[in-house]
């Protein structure tokens, strides 16, 4: 499917954020920042978040929502940033926006794990916006939600073939390398 590169961000999205939950402990390490983003073609059966399949779905991502995404990050204890969905890889354009000044902001103080249908693999070989945002994620979960493979006791993630990926290390030893909990 992602071999063909069919699914670009800016054929689909709208731009559009599902919810924010500043400030949670589920959705990876530490206290972190979540940000969900609308639209995923993927459809999995079972998708627990279904109402953010719909690029229509949620508020419009704006510059004061960002700021206050920023704010809230930069307060002390918060590890960083999770972007769900929705997929975020369909919504390059909100999630580099955001990341970018991230990074630019608090450096690597901060982490980003990315939640995507897509595996790492086929991200590494995808559209230039999707390499673009993977080259900012630190931890990757990935792989689409498989509801006969579905484990509720599953660290971060729903299903069996999904994988929890470092990506900088993946990136320096140029194979992909699973995170340990």
């Amino acid at each position: 499917m992602s071999k063909n590169k069919q699914f670009l961000a800016e054929d689909f999205s709208c731009q559009r954020i599902a919810s924010y939950q500043p400030f949670n402990a589920v959705d990876g390490e530490g206290i972190r920042c979540s940000v969900y983003v609308s639209g995923c073609l993927f459809n999995c059966k079972g998708c627990y978040n279904k109402v953010a399949q719909s690029f229509k779905y949620g508020e419009l991502y704006t510059e004061a929502l960002e700021e206050k995404i920023l704010t809230d990050i930069g307060h002390e204890g918060v590890q960083g940033l999770s972007l769900l969905g929705g997929e975020p890889f369909m919504n390059t354009q909100v999630c580099l926006s955001l990341v970018k000044k991230l990074r630019e902001r608090y450096g690597l103080t901060r982490d980003i794990w990315i939640w995507s249908g897509y595996t790492y693999d086929e991200l590494c070989n995808e559209s230039e916006d999707k390499q673009e945002l993977l080259s900012y994620c630190d931890i990757l979960v990935d792989g689409q939600f498989i509801q006969e493979l579905f484990k509720p006791n599953l660290a971060y993630r729903g299903s069996l073939n999904q994988k929890i990926v470092d990506v900088v290390k993946s990136k320096i030893s140029g194979e992909e390398v699973l995170y340990s909990i």
